[in-house]
């Protein structure tokens, strides 16, 4: 039997629907302080927001596009059961317009980490497997960066703050050897092989490696990265091949999802798809949007997400054609009983 040792995954990750006021609006009922929040409108245009709490709370950058960091005037503060968004933003709190919000909760505006060549400023969560990295390149190929989490990160997700450049993730299922691969959360390209992002070392139990790419290690320039380890029955960061058939794939995760982003790796041209369990059309036919575009949501039949994980329900590329990372959150653990310790069925 494995065990989850996470009983109530809402103490560290939750997903938030709001409505825009184009004033002052406190947005409550996560159970915790977030420290990291993307916001995306759903009922329409408009980009991806990133805002946490290492960097602050008034800066933002898009996964839809290359641009900079910029300083918002919408996000006004991480609070103990939410957060608050403020003035007429498009991006976060127009009058009228639906939003959802995907929190995780790490440990605040962290504290110094000097395990690393490169020192870094880290909030670090071990309970769930989620930190936040904010350091300064050096430009040099080799250079490591501590985490913080004490176990070995699966997911990577790096942003270059104040020049124009990707955002990137390393995925521990990226090809045979993910260490020599990233792959662009920004657009639809295919996972690429260049030792200058991850100088082609795996990260370990405490460092991340990093090249000489600008894109994880400009020279004295800002960054900020987002370091993920799986925890039984509340977290998975896994992959799987598509069969290109209506009855699509199952994907055990050991939980009901509530959360899933999910890439085809190995062709370009398929969009990073972005799934949870709060927004209208869950199961069966559950809503999703684009992390690389500012479209609203699509309402096109996908997947499922069910008691143990999610499975697919369409010939589409962008779900069931090639083969695919993805990251998922629980809802609950699939369990046998109820308890303070929860069995669940490894597979």
């Amino acid at each position: 039997m494995a065990f989850s040792a996470i009983i109530k995954p809402t103490d560290y990750f939750n997903t938030k629907l709001y409505t825009g006021t184009d004033s002052s609006n406190a947005i409550t009922g996560l159970n915790f302080q977030p420290d990291f929040t993307w916001i995306k409108m759903s009922s329409s245009t408009a980009s991806h927001a990133l805002q946490d709490a290492v960097r602050g709370n008034d800066k933002t950058f898009r996964t839809n596009n290359t641009n900079a960091q910029y300083t918002n005037s919408f996000f006004s503060s991480f609070n103990s059961d939410g957060f608050t968004v403020a003035t007429s933003e498009t991006d976060a709190n127009a009058d009228g317009s639906t939003y959802a919000s995907w929190n995780w909760k790490a440990n605040g505006a962290g504290s110094a980490n000097t395990t690393g060549s490169i020192n870094s400023t880290v909030s670090a969560n071990t309970t769930s497997g989620f930190s936040i990295v904010s350091y300064t390149g050096n430009g040099t190929s080799g250079a490591t960066v501590g985490h913080g989490l004490g176990v070995i990160p699966q997911v990577i997700i790096v942003k270059r703050l104040n020049a124009t450049d990707q955002t990137i993730m390393y995925h521990h299922k990226l090809n045979a050897t993910p260490q020599d691969y990233y792959i662009r959360i920004s657009d639809t390209g295919a996972a690429s092989d260049f030792a200058g992002m991850w100088n082609d070392t795996a990260p370990t139990s405490s460092l991340f490696s990093i090249g000489n790419s600008a894109t994880t290690n400009a020279n004295s320039e800002a960054m900020i990265a987002y370091c993920f380890a799986e925890k039984q029955g509340y977290s998975k960061f896994g992959s799987y091949a598509a069969n290109a058939n209506v009855d699509g794939p199952f994907i055990y995760t050991g939980f009901s999802p509530a959360f899933v982003l999910l890439k085809q790796y190995n062709t370009t041209g398929s969009n990073w798809m972005l799934f949870d369990d709060k927004r209208e059309g869950y199961n069966i036919e559950n809503y999703y949007l684009h992390p690389d575009t500012n479209a609203s949501e699509g309402t096109t039949d996908k997947l499922d997400l069910v008691s143990n994980g999610f499975k697919i329900r369409t010939t589409g590329g962008d779900t069931n054609s090639g083969d695919f990372i993805y990251m998922a959150f629980a809802k609950h653990p699939f369990v046998a009983n109820s308890g303070e310790s929860i069995p669940t069925t490894a597979r």
